[in-house]
């Protein structure tokens, strides 16, 4: 089974890159962030007719998490999506950034955690603080489900290998050590970054700056993942970052990732 997730940067405006992606791979569940549309225009008609059942958590012009699942191989296998989750409890938070849904024997969580904008904002503080609402969460989640996934734009680079230039970085968020030090705390839980479960070659990153020719420049950072429980982890055969659709007119400016599982 191929499980994949990637922020498409407004799927009104790509979502025929969506479903071109998903023709030419064969995933089997994707996880999208920043969908940008609100529940009553998503394109629930379009994605259905290209094969896809969809969940979805939304709001206009920002955010929105949402869930496809191949309906020939994967919703008439398991059924529809049961215990949908869209908000991280005791956190009263209006921004659409949250899908959890069990799938099977599968439970997944989608995530879209906010960037932080600077160390010394309300945006930085707001970030940790939903980070440990999603720590305290994701806690309870593991407990009770041991084949877990945690995928999503997480607005941090893990190490500085996930890191282009860690000097010029230096300072700023998505590398920050308290962002850093929430992160840890999740693998702590019981979790595995997949894409690290494997010799990687250096310098491979999940998102670019449409400014200063970042892609071509592979002027990137690593912020989009997929972690897995234990039970998971051991069904691994491979993970990889598909940078194909970031060389497409129009892209997002993240690439998906991908990772297979003998489940």
């Amino acid at each position: 089974m191929k499980i994949a997730s990637w922020n498409v940067n407004s799927l009104r405006v790509r979502l025929p890159q969506v479903i071109k992606w998903l023709d030419n791979t064969g995933v089997d569940i994707l996880g999208l962030q920043e969908t940008k549309t609100p529940d009553a225009d998503f394109p629930v008609e379009a994605l259905n007719k290209a094969g896809f059942d969809v969940v979805f958590n939304g709001q206009k012009t920002y955010n929105g998490v949402a869930m496809l699942m191949r309906t020939e191989t994967v919703t008439n296998r398991v059924g529809r999506p049961q215990s949908i989750v869209t908000d991280l409890p005791g956190l009263d938070d209006p921004q659409r950034r949250v899908i959890i849904t069990t799938l099977g024997d599968l439970r997944i969580a989608n995530l879209y955690v906010p960037n932080g904008a600077t160390p010394d904002s309300d945006k930085y503080r707001y970030k940790l603080d939903w980070l440990q609402h999603l720590e305290h969460h994701l806690a309870q989640e593991i407990r009770a489900h041991s084949k877990l996934i945690v995928m999503g734009d997480f607005n941090i680079a893990p190490t500085d290998d996930d890191v282009h230039d860690p000097i010029a970085w230096e300072g700023q968020v998505l590398v920050s050590p308290a962002e850093r030090a929430a992160y840890e705390r999740l693998l702590s839980l019981g979790l595995t970054d997949s894409f690290r479960a494997f010799d990687q070659a250096p310098a491979l990153f999940s998102w670019w700056d449409y400014r200063a020719a970042g892609f071509r420049r592979n002027r990137g950072v690593r912020i989009d993942l997929l972690l897995t429980s234990a039970a998971l982890t051991a069904s691994l055969t491979h993970s990889t970052i598909d940078k194909t659709p970031r060389g497409w007119e129009r892209p997002s400016d993240h690439a998906p990732i991908v990772a297979e599982f003998t489940v």
